[in-house]
This record gives C-alpha cells, structure tokens and sequence, in this order.
C-alpha cells in the first residue's frame, strides 16, 4: 500500500507490504532511481516481514529537499520516518545511494541487521588524470567568469558540467545537482568501526560505480560483517542475479522471517 508522512519538513512517500506485525525492513534505493527500483527485494520479504520501501527526498514521489542536504540530513530524514511508523530495531537494506544512509544511520542507533547492495560509503581512490580533470575544471570556471561576468559565466560552467559530468548529474534538477556534489565526496569509512548490527555486503564483481575494493573495505572495517560477490554482475547485482541474490538475503535473514522457512526458494 502506498502512503505519505512528513520528516524534516517535506512529504515522503513510501510504499508499506508485508506483515504487519512481522520484524520490520527499511529498503533504501539508490541515486536517480524509486521504491519500484528495489520492488524485486521487497517482494522477498513480504510474506514474513514488515517492508517499508521509501522514495528517498527527491527521487520518486517524495518531495526535494528545500535546501543543499548532505548524507547527515537524508540520514535524520529517516530517522524520523523510523519514530513515527515506530520501528522498533528495523532491518536496513540500502542500494548505492540508500547504502550512504544505512550506514550513517546504523552506527549510531540501535539496528537489528544490515544489508549492504553494492553500497557506496568509500570515497574513490582517483588517478593523476582525474585530478588534471578537476583542477582544469576550476581553473576553466574562474576563467569564464572572468571572461562572461557572473551570470553569463554561471549558464556556460553549467552547460559544461552537464556535457561531461554523469548521467545522474545531467537528469538532476538544480537543486539535486548540489545535493549529489555534495553527497558524492563524503566519506563514511570513519563511522564503519561503529556498526554494532550484523552486516551482509551484496555485490556484483564487475560493479564499476561502487567496486568491490569498496566492499572489502567496509567488510574490513565494519565489526560484524561478511561479503558475498557475484562473477559477471555490476552495480545492480539484485537484478544481474536475483536468484543468487534471493538464496544469500533470505539465508541471512532466515531468524526474522515468519511463514517462509518451509517454502521453497
């Protein structure tokens, strides 16, 4: 069932199935996508388990953010959503994106599971060339404003980003532009050593956007965790392989699951 609430002053909407007296999960979608996106995980669990599947601020149905969020604020946004339907210890299933939030959120509150989808979290490590880009790039900008002036010089510098920056950057709105700029170069290897919850790390092997390096580095520097990477998936390993993908999930939640034990897979 589709509903609404309000957090940190916007609409939300989410989509609420499963049991409902059943141990809840929070899925979490990735950057430029919705709940429908993660459907294929919450159908998994909607036999045993409370699922709530939330459009992130921004995406989907759920209102923007009125000013430039970083991964703190999505992280209180759902925080709030976790005290008003009252989860109580929730499970949190973050993909890409939604895996920034979950870690955020699971260091520092009481969290019964983890699951991390090809999660992004690490910052990259970038070549010699990158850097050449980057700082081109600014020493491009304070040329064209001092070229057109600021205004003109501002349209021209956005024309650019949108030719060469990603496909999430281009489809952004202006304000989720500033938002993912944002987002895209915090850091979240320092909170890791504060997961309490036991994680599972989904990945695909040939993921490009968030490697598998990333993976074992949460893997080495999360308390309780584990890793399970699948040959010849990428960024989307739920979708590259959902019967693996189904097997490892359903495994790892075995314990909070009601009614699925005697089904087959």
């Amino acid at each position: 069932m589709e509903r609404e609430l309000e957090a940190k002053g916007i609409k939300i909407h989410y989509e609420e199935t499963g049991d409902p007296t059943g141990v809840p999960v929070v899925i979490m979608h990735g950057w430029g996508c919705d709940h429908t996106t993660v459907g294929s995980i919450a159908a998994i669990l909607e036999t045993g388990m409370r699922v709530i599947n939330i459009d992130l601020p921004g995406h989907g149905k759920s209102q923007e953010p009125e000013e430039v969020w970083g991964v703190e604020e999505y992280t209180r946004c759902i925080e709030e959503i976790i005290s008003k339907l009252q989860l109580n210890s929730p499970i949190l299933i973050g993909h890409s994106f939604g895996g920034r939030v979950s870690i955020l959120l699971s260091s520092r509150n009481p969290i019964k599971k983890v699951v991390l989808v090809d999660a992004a979290g690490v910052k990259p490590r970038h070549s010699l060339k990158w850097y050449w880009k980057v700082y081109g790039f600014k020493a491009i900008k304070k040329l064209y404003l001092l070229i057109y002036g600021k205004e003109n010089g501002m349209k021209k510098i956005e024309e650019m980003r949108n030719r060469k920056g990603s496909a999430d950057y281009r489809n952004a709105s202006p304000m989720m532009k500033r938002i993912l700029s944002k987002c895209v170069n915090e850091d979240l290897k320092h909170v890791m050593p504060q997961i309490q919850a036991s994680t599972l790390l989904i990945w695909g092997e040939n993921d490009t956007a968030t490697p598998v390096s990333d993976a074992k580095t949460m893997e080495r520097l999360i308390p309780d965790a584990g890793l399970v990477s699948f040959p010849g998936c990428g960024h989307y390993s739920f979708l590259d392989n959902p019967i693996g993908f189904k097997a490892v999930l359903k495994e790892f939640l075995k314990n909070e699951l009601k009614g699925q034990n005697n089904q087959r897979n």
